[in-house]
């Protein structure tokens, strides 16, 4: 999943991943992990990981699986700031 901003997302190397598992989740997601399935786009649930962030170069994303829906954007915001420990820098 792409969480680079949309415009390096649109035009510049490396975009941020998130690495999302390809098979059906067959286990509730545990606290660093969100489940993202059909409101999204994708055929099944699907497992992805919120507490490591990939930069990989555009060229080896290949296939559009889903849009995250706008409603579920904030929820996977959250995920990973939590997921990172960011939300103590954020009481500051």
């Amino acid at each position: 999943m792409i969480i680079s901003h949309p415009s390096r997302a649109d035009r510049r190397d490396p975009v941020e991943v998130l690495m999302c598992s390809s098979q059906r989740a067959g286990r509730p997601a545990e606290e660093t992990e969100i489940i993202l399935d059909q409101a999204d786009g994708l055929d099944w649930p699907t497992l992805c990981k919120c507490d490591l962030i990939y930069a990989v170069p555009r060229r080896e994303l290949k296939n559009q699986k889903g849009v995250v829906s706008p409603e579920r954007r904030g929820f996977l915001i959250r995920k990973v700031i939590a997921a990172h420990g960011w939300t103590e820098i954020l009481a500051y």
